[in-house]
């Protein structure tokens, strides 16, 4: 059988190999309407995901979690593809009965991961989490899990060790950590350290993640990779429950599947990997010193995606804008209180030209960065390159 290697378009497509072939281990063994136990995805000769949890042999638990999967549907009502999907954990977990499933949801070419809770004989999903990225919980190595007493991780067969939040290691059982403690509204890491395999033949010392905080709201996945940490110290001294919101930079592009829109999915704007942040500039408000402006960029499924955030010279509470997809000429509404503004950004050359509507003050004007007041009616921008002239408009209903 294939191996699943690590990231992007190469796993998905390796994954798919994987899941096609149905000759394969479990799945050969399995009943054509009940969901396999583990995954079949391997790096090398080593499951990514084997069975895990005091129930993951017994029968009538798999049939129940099962038949609860089976009955789920997704926010645009799209189901789970039992044949490509699997149990990831099956057990017993401070007496309370848990399952986790990977769901694949072809409809939306998305990766969903089900929390499931089991009373009696039955299994009701609990928590649904949208991964954007088709097939990424299937060859991930760290999954969030939210219980009554707050987050747990399930690791993957991949990790060595696991680094909470304060840079200790995490004690897993079966691949699930103990209690974890992690704010609801902050930013903090999740390091894993991952054996050498056939994928990764040093290993790997640091695979890096953020945790966007037990507040994080479902379906939107609270896990996003950090490679670099660049995203640590971008999104240092954030609420990110203020950036997830709908006028946020995570939460304010909502998401269209093919010619629906799709409210109650992840917004488009929700970020998977390489958040950072670069200096772009000072503002000074009413007279007082001046604060800092800084740019946000991350990767989306969408594309990238940026922000801008003003830091008060003072300390006091940052503000950011909505999302603005990647552009020559960027335009963000700022809403400091009492003074809505607009910042337009660009980079470019010396004969790149920025005009604005005439009469319009500029409150900040040095290169590849302006700010205006927010226009009370829709007003037009634009840039002048050397071969191209850019235009976004703001303002107005």
């Amino acid at each position: 059988m294939a191996s699943v290697r690590r990231r992007g378009t190469t796993a998905t497509a390796l994954l798919t190999l994987v899941l096609a072939a149905t000759a394969c281990g479990p799945v050969a063994d399995r009943g054509a309407h009940e969901l396999r136990v583990g995954y079949d995805s391997l790096d090398g000769t080593l499951p990514v995901w084997p069975p895990r949890g005091s129930l993951a042999g017994d029968a009538a638990a798999t049939r129940a979690v099962t038949e609860a999967v089976r009955a789920w549907r997704s926010p645009i009502d799209d189901r789970a593809h039992l044949p490509s999907s699997g149990i990831l954990f099956s057990g017993e977990v401070d007496g309370t009965r848990l399952a986790l499933v990977a769901a694949d949801v072809p409809g939306e070419g998305a990766s969903w991961l089900l929390q499931l809770t089991g009373d009696g004989g039955r299994y009701t999903v609990t928590r649904a989490s949208e991964y954007s990225d088709p097939g990424y919980l299937a060859y991930a190595d760290v999954l969030p899990v939210q219980l009554a007493d707050g987050r747990r991780y399930l690791a993957s067969g991949r990790v060595e060790r696991l680094l909470g939040p304060d840079g200790r290691a995490l004690v897993l059982s079966d691949g699930l950590s103990r209690r974890v403690r992690v704010p609801a509204c902050a930013a903090v890491p999740v390091t894993a350290t991952l054996r050498a395999t056939e994928s990764l033949p040093r290993g790997r010392a640091a695979e890096r993640l953020l945790d966007l905080g037990t507040a994080t709201a479902e379906p939107r996945y609270p896990l996003v990779r950090d490679e670099t940490g660049s995203g640590r110290r971008a999104l240092d001294g954030l609420d990110t429950c203020v950036l997830a919101d709908e006028r946020g930079p995570f939460g304010s592009l909502p998401r269209r599947i093919g010619d629906r829109d799709a409210p109650r999915s992840a917004p488009e704007s929700w970020p998977m990997e390489k958040v950072s942040v670069r200096a772009i500039g000072e503002m000074a408000l009413g007279g007082g010193d001046p604060g800092d402006l800084e740019q946000l960029t991350w990767e989306t499924d969408a594309g990238t995606m940026t922000a801008v955030v003003y830091r008060p010279a003072d300390g006091g509470t940052p503000v950011v804008s909505p999302a603005d997809r990647s552009n020559p000429l960027q335009t963000y509404v700022l809403p400091v209180p009492g003074q809505p503004l607009v910042v337009l950004t660009w980079r470019g050359t010396r004969d790149a030209s920025l005009s604005v509507p005439p009469g319009t003050p500029r409150l900040v004007d040095r290169p590849g960065l302006a700010v205006v007041p927010m226009p009370a009616a829709r007003q037009t921008f634009s840039l002048a390159g050397a071969e191209k002239t850019y235009y976004r408009s703001v303002g107005g209903r």
